[in-house]
């Protein structure tokens, strides 16, 4: 039985001042100080309550824990972050490093609360930073707090902005077949099946640069994808698995393209199996800014009538190409590589809209057909009442 006047759960001081402080024992048998001094015994001793509550219902978690500032915690959870790709560990560091570490790098993880975040994403806004960086930078921040909440250092995620992590991309241009050509026309020769395969397969950059000759079946038409080369901020290059679960995949080149693939081979591709079917000037695997400076970019999609047309932009055209065949929800995931139905769903969705106009188009022409049958019905009708005596 506790003595008379004395708690029952954690022990409150006055203090000179007049004010209170609150201490407990934790179920680590740590002695621990509340964080901060308090105005009156009856606010201690909510706050004691508060966490007797915590330890009974086993939410209890270590104060020391969350003392880790940010830009740690972040830098950890990258580390150890499993099955991210090379590219996708290079954009974390990125966002880290350019928009949490120097905003809230020196907070603990414990610290932060939901107007801190708020904060935190108003200073990114006022400095004009994108709409999309924000987002993604949000996107990271929140993941990194939702390990924090498995590993017992926060007890909620202070990310709860809602909305903050979606981006609403810009619409990308689409091509038209002619473009395409005459894009392939006006780029390097080596490079011109590169950009038709791009157009009319949906393969990915990087999945283009890394095919090699084995993966090419001129005959059927059928390209294997097995990896994608990958570029690194540091300027390695790695040999890498393509970027989804369902991006090993062998896609059918139309027919109408075969000859000219036929012909790139037999021009710019070593014989050995092993060879790479894209490389640049001397041989070596393309990189994307040599492949960017050669084809002079810029200049030649401006040249065709796509000014900022970007390179994976040829994909987005190929996507809305098979989708406009008609071609159901699996067959696009699988032709796009994609092992989620999101991003195949946005193309049968630009379908369905031109279905819609088709038929809109078609309900215009039936009634403006029937009007005219009416009309020329009731003329008809007109005459016979003239003629009856």
């Amino acid at each position: 039985m506790p003595r008379p006047g004395k708690r029952r759960f954690g022990r409150i001081r006055k203090l000179p001042s007049g004010r209170f402080q609150a201490r407990y024992r934790g179920p680590d048998s740590v002695d621990r100080p509340a964080p901060h001094i308090f105005a009156t015994r009856t606010d201690a001793e909510r706050w004691l309550a508060v966490k007797e509550g915590e330890i009974i219902r086993g939410d209890w978690t270590d104060p020391d824990d969350g003392k880790i500032p940010i830009d740690n915690y972040v830098a950890t959870w990258i580390e150890h972050r499993a099955g991210l790709r090379p590219r996708t560990v290079d954009l974390y560091r990125w966002l880290s490093r350019k928009y949490i570490n120097d905003y809230l790098g020196v907070v603990a993880v414990a610290d932060l609360t939901p107007a801190g975040v708020r904060a935190w994403r108003a200073q990114l806004v006022a400095a004009g930073t994108s709409p999309t960086m924000i987002a993604k930078a949000y996107r990271l921040l929140r993941a990194v707090l939702n390990t924090a909440v498995d590993d017992e250092i926060i007890r909620r995620n202070p990310c709860r902005i809602k909305g903050a992590g979606q981006e609403v991309a810009a619409e990308r241009p689409v091509a038209t077949i002619v473009q395409v050509y005459e894009l392939a026309e006006h780029v390097p020769a080596r490079f011109r099946v590169l950009i038709l395969l791009a157009a009319f397969t949906s393969l990915r950059y990087g999945e283009l640069v890394a095919l090699r000759r084995r993966d090419v079946d001129v005959q059927s038409g059928k390209v294997t994808v097995r990896a994608a080369l990958i570029e690194r901020q540091d300027g390695s290059l790695t040999f890498g698995p393509p970027k989804t679960s369902a991006g090993s995949r062998t896609v059918t080149a139309p027919a109408a393209i075969r000859g000219d693939l036929a012909a790139h081979l037999r021009d710019f591709t070593r014989a050995d199996s092993d060879a790479l079917v894209f490389t640049g000037v001397t041989g070596a695997a393309l990189r994307r800014s040599n492949f960017q400076r050669t084809a002079r970019w810029a200049q030649s999609v401006a040249a065709v009538g796509l000014p900022r047309f970007h390179f994976h932009d040829l994909r987005h055209t190929g996507n809305n190409l098979a989708a406009a065949t008609g071609a159901n929800l699996r067959d696009l995931m699988h032709r796009m590589g994609h092992a989620s139905t999101r991003a195949a769903i946005i193309y049968q969705h630009a379908t369905e809209q031109r279905d819609r106009e088709i038929a809109a188009a078609l309900s215009a022409h039936i009634q403006r057909d029937r009007d005219r049958a009416r009309s020329g019905h009731a003329r008809r009708e007109d005459d016979q009442e003239g003629q009856r005596p």
